[in-house]
């Protein structure tokens, strides 16, 4: 999908990946821009909205606060933008966070994660689709991580929502590719990104680099050019991926050794 001319809503958007979006489609000259995080996140909106002005001067954006992890307010957004704009064109999904912990962290974490990393997606997908459906086009990009292909050895709640968040995105591009309704899903390993800075236990995330969330966002516009299902800005994970596939037992071995070389369990927050 070329993105000139096109109504795209990103979420997420005030800070890391979300805002070096913004800025990155604003120089494909979209139709509008409808950027949104959470209500205390004004302060970075404002900044990813200036941003976006400053590489496309004539853009129009829409600044709209929401939780992605409450449903009725990815409704109001949904329903904002379409007053704003008539329709949108593509959903960028991108919010995330990160609490680290194993199995025994809090139920309150597994149910943030759960709501962010999964349920988001859900209610994005409630919203756009059948719109989209109907118009027989339309494109969700989901941002996943390459810990949903592998794992995150900090995190176990984490790694499972994304492995569920790249499940649904598999899903909605079988279910709904044949009206028109491309799927993306993004899984990058380290970004340079408030997200991480001082996080411990990320050496396996960074054992590849860790990219600028400027360079992410250009691979971005390529994979949606392309309309790539999995969009890796690090590409040594598929081939990650294809060893844990080829051999589940040694994989898991190997990445033993690796939680014991880095420091084993994570603190329960």
């Amino acid at each position: 999908m070329k993105l000139a001319q096109r109504v795209i809503v990103i979420t997420g958007a005030g800070s890391g990946i979300g805002r070096a979006l913004a800025k990155r489609f604003a120089a494909e000259q979209p139709a509008g821009l409808v950027l949104t995080d959470l209500p205390g996140q004004q302060a970075g909106l404002d900044a990813a909205c200036a941003d976006a002005l400053s590489v496309m001067p004539d853009v129009p954006v829409l600044v709209h606060a929401c939780d992605v992890g409450v449903e009725a307010q990815v409704q109001a957004l949904v329903e904002a933008a379409q007053a704003r704009f008539g329709r949108i064109d593509v959903f960028c999904s991108n919010a995330g966070l990160i609490r680290d912990g194993d199995e025994n962290t809090r139920d309150g974490d597994w149910t943030l994660n759960w709501q962010v990393h999964v349920m988001a997606h859900v209610y994005a997908a409630r919203a756009v689709v059948p719109q989209m459906r109907a118009r027989g086009e339309g494109y969700l990009m989901n941002t996943a991580s390459a810990a949903g292909l592998l794992t995150s050895l900090p995190s176990a709640s984490y790694a499972v929502s994304k492995h569920a968040a790249i499940a649904l995105a598999e899903w909605l591009a079988i279910q709904h590719g044949d009206a028109g309704v491309r799927v993306s899903v993004l899984c990058p390993q380290a970004v340079d990104t408030p997200m991480i800075a001082g996080r411990a236990g990320s050496a396996a995330a960074r054992n590849d680099g860790v990219i600028s969330a400027d360079d992410l966002a250009s691979v971005v516009v390529e994979g949606m050019d392309k309309e790539t299902f999995l969009i890796l800005p690090h590409p040594q994970v598929l081939e990650y991926h294809q060893r844990k596939a080829g051999d589940y037992d040694r994989w898991l071995g190997g990445m033993r050794r690796f939680a014991t070389k880095v420091g084993g369990k994570p603190k329960v927050g």
